[in-house]
Parts: structure tokens; sequence; C-alpha cells
């Protein structure tokens, strides 16, 4: 049988992992009786843990959430996932937690086993980050939005267009959308009565707590993540590609809407803020060898040749 310090943390890592549990089921995971299960239950509630208990045959146990943060058990390949992210959130797009996440990952490292410590410093070693290309985003603005996404509040901001001018805006927040460079946010513009999409680097929040609205349907679902850089990039072009559509949606980002034509082509929207942006997209296709045939929607844009299979644009 497990000593009783050692029995509370395997008891406390169970009610981790899943929302309920019955008595007999943490019974036989532990080895004990359901009266020690109880006994453990109230030493884990007088420690501070809010473990809620449903009476009768359907009951069981669940941990809720307390006024304090209760310390977490991790298993080696959580502790190593968490560390590396914490590594990548110092340097990713995110503005203000910086420091935040060095102060944990020094808590995180100073306990984890040699073993662990190894994997985690080989990674941190030999990996080199490189400083995000694009503007970055306030952790506070985020958490802001991600609320009122939660509490289905309304956002005013203040947006800047990509022509420099403003605009206020009055939105219904839906969700955050982050395709690796910019993150956005997607919403029901009130007064436009659409479906819209603001990158969050270009708003400035005025009353994050506005008034609750009723949620409504999901947007078109390529509105969501796809599409995004499509809507709002200063520069667009359409693709024809002479391969299937599957084919081509394995080898470009979530972010680039591709059209299926038929069985055999398909369409691209490359997007960016520059015209060599969505050039080099449609060089991503060069070694295809089919041909290729590419517009910009807003000229003027950019000649492109290609050795094979990309036209003028």
């Amino acid at each position: 049988m497990l000593e009783v310090s050692a029995r509370l943390l395997r008891l406390l890592s169970l009610l981790q992992t899943r929302r309920d549990w019955t008595g007999p089921e943490l019974a036989e995971r532990l080895g004990v009786s359901a009266r020690t299960v109880r006994y453990d239950i109230g030493k884990l509630r007088a420690l501070g843990y809010p473990v809620h208990a449903a009476p009768g045959t359907a009951g069981g146990y669940r941990l809720g959430a307390g006024a304090a943060l209760p310390p977490l058990l991790l298993d080696d390949e959580e502790a190593v996932a968490v560390a590396v992210s914490l590594r990548t959130a110092a340097g990713g797009t995110v503005t203000g937690i910086e420091e935040t996440c060095v102060r944990a990952l020094a808590k995180l490292e100073q306990v984890l086993p040699s073993r662990l410590r190894r994997r985690v410093g080989a990674l941190h070693g030999y990996t080199t980050p490189l400083a995000p290309a694009g503007p970055t985003v306030a952790a506070g603005t985020l958490a802001a939005i991600a609320a009122a996404c939660r509490d289905h509040r309304r956002l005013r901001f203040g947006y800047r267009r990509h022509d420099g001018s403003g605009t206020d805006r009055d939105v219904e927040p839906y969700r955050l959308v982050h395709t690796g460079r910019r993150w956005y946010l997607v919403g029901w513009d009130t007064v436009r009565d659409d479906w819209r999409t603001f990158r969050v680097d270009r708003l400035a929040l005025r009353v994050p707590e506005g008034p609750r609205f009723a949620p409504r349907a999901a947007p078109p679902a390529d509105l969501v993540p796809r599409g995004v850089d499509a809507a709002l990039a200063r520069h667009r072009a359409r693709v024809t590609v002479r391969a299937p559509a599957a084919e081509i949606t394995a080898r470009v980002p979530a972010s680039v809407l591709v059209e299926p034509l038929d069985e055999g082509a398909c369409v691209v929207h490359a997007a960016g803020d520059t015209p060599e942006r969505p050039a080099r997209a449609g060089g991503r296709f060069d070694r295809h060898r089919r041909p290729l045939r590419g517009r910009c929607q807003q000229p003027p844009c950019v000649s492109v040749q290609s050795s094979r299979n990309v036209c003028t644009w």
C-alpha cells in the first residue's frame, strides 16, 4: 500500500486527468478501500484542494476551481511540452509575457529530474529562435478579447485600416485566430451587419466589458481559420494550379484558401502586405512542372517569371 503522502499525490494526479471519478474507480486505481478514498479526499480538502462530491450511485468526485492555484502534477512528456512552450512563448508574437515565461520556466527547470532537464537543455542549446517578423500583440489585449468571446460581451474598438485611416467598430466577438505570424479577431460587425476579421495589432480596445449579446450561428467555414490573410492583406492574387486541391492544401499554410476547380486543378488565394509575398506563393508550385496562371487582384503588382509553370501575374 502506498504511503499516505504518496497516495495523496497519486489521488490528486488522477483527479486532474479526468473530470469525474467514482469512488470505486479511485479505490481500484489506488489499491485501497472506498473508505480510505473518502479519508484521502478529506485530506486534500484540508490542504485547500476543492474536491466536489455528488452522492448516489451516479455520483463521484470532481476537482473544482479554487481561489488559489494548486500545484499541478505533470508526467514526463507533459513537463517537457510545457518547458518547450514557455521557451517558445518568451520569444513569440505576444508582448508582456516574456519575463513571466522566463520565471515560470526557471521554476519548472528547478524541479525537473536530471533526465528531463537534459532533454529540455538540448532543445534550448541547439535551437535558434528567430524574432517575429511582424508586429506583436499585448498579452492583456488577447486576454480581454478572449474573455469577451467567452462571456458573449460586445467589443468597441478603434481600428486602423491598411491605408492608415481609422474607424470605430462595434463587434460581437466570436474567436481569436492565430496564423503563426499574426493574431486575428473574428466577429460580427453590428454596423455592417456581417462577419468580419480584424488584425488584433491594429485595434485599440475602448470598452472591453461591453453589453452582453446572444451568440449567433457560426460564421462560414472558409472564414475561420482559412482565408484570414486573403481577407485582410493589401495585395491579393488568384493562382490557378494544375494540381488536385488536396495536394496543394497539404503544402500551403492553413491561412491560405484553396478552392477546387475539378479533380486535377484548383485556385490558390495568395495574399500579403507586399506584392512580393503573393508572388513568392506562386513560386511554391514551380516544381510541379505543370502550367500555372496567376493574376493579381489589386494592380500594380509584380511580374514573376518561373522556369516552368508560373506566368506573368
